[in-house]
């Protein structure tokens, strides 16, 4: 019963000490929507017109800009394995005495090879009437992998690019103004979706820069890659599937011996008292 003692002793111990390393390691500080007063840049106002010209955000920041009707806007944030993203993205359209029916707007995600992804739930394509004043959309991605078979489409570690754009109106309402709202934000979900290997890096392309023209200067040019998740990519090593894994062998060792103990004491002979 002594060894049974010290062993439960010694779970706990393990179970405490393999918590405490799995909030460290796994629980990163989520990046919120900054401003220059803050001493960090301020929220983006501006979108980019293709993938290379994406503007780049970070999780939980907001981002703004304003369009004309029937332009691609796009964005591009970082999105690390074992994390679930969500984008939502609201358009507030012109005034319905300017608008001549409604329209269809609609809220792409693709990943760092240009993939489109999948939406696991959320209205991606919503249609505003003649007289709605906005127009609400919302992709919520399945979690994203550290590793995958090559044929397989499952969402990887790295950039990935926000696509907002009318894709059905009357073209009398081409070139209208709108103002555009941008947000993304990423949720872990723990070591049920972790999987055995890692990418070597994440998917994230190369900075991508406009050839300069004639006279104009190389510090104009415009990068696009975008930075990644604070304390860098985790490339899928950890997971709470460790502390369970740690948890379950010291359990497994106890069950043993208890159950040795057990059959041992269980197969000595009994003593015959004297005189019987």
């Amino acid at each position: 019963m002594r060894t049974v003692r010290t062993l439960m002793t010694a779970v706990l111990a393990g179970a405490a000490l393999f918590g405490a390393a799995g909030t460290a390691l796994a629980d990163s500080p989520s990046p919120s929507a900054s401003s220059s007063a803050d001493g960090e840049p301020a929220a983006p106002t501006e979108a980019g017109t293709s993938f290379r010209t994406a503007t780049a955000i970070r999780p939980d920041q907001p981002a703004t800009a304003d369009a004309s009707t029937g332009d691609y806007l796009y964005w591009v944030l970082p999105v690390d394995a074992g994390q679930r993203a969500t984008v939502k993205a609201e358009v507030s359209l012109p005034q319905a005495a300017a608008r001549h029916g409604a329209a269809t707007w609609q809220l792409d995600v693709y990943d760092g090879l240009r993939r489109r992804q999948s939406c696991t739930y959320g209205a991606q394509t919503r249609t505003a009437a003649a007289e709605s004043g906005s127009v609400e959309l919302s992709c919520t991605l399945r979690t994203v992998r550290a590793w995958a078979e090559p044929w397989a489409n499952d969402p990887l570690p790295g950039n990935y690019y926000v696509r907002l754009t009318v894709v059905d109106l009357p073209k009398d309402d081409l070139g209208l103004p709108v103002h555009t709202e941008v947000k993304a934000t990423t949720a872990d979900t723990g070591g049920a979706h972790a999987v055995d290997g890692a990418l070597a890096a994440p998917l994230v392309p190369g900075a991508a820069t406009a050839t300069p023209q004639e006279g104009e200067s190389p510090a104009g040019q415009q990068s696009v890659a975008a930075d990644g998740p604070d304390g860098g990519w985790s490339s899928g090593w950890w997971s709470d599937r460790w502390i369970w894994t740690a948890v379950g062998g010291l359990l497994a060792a106890l069950a043993g011996i208890a159950g040795y103990q057990l059959t041992r004491g269980s197969g000595r002979p009994s003593r015959i008292p004297p005189g019987a």
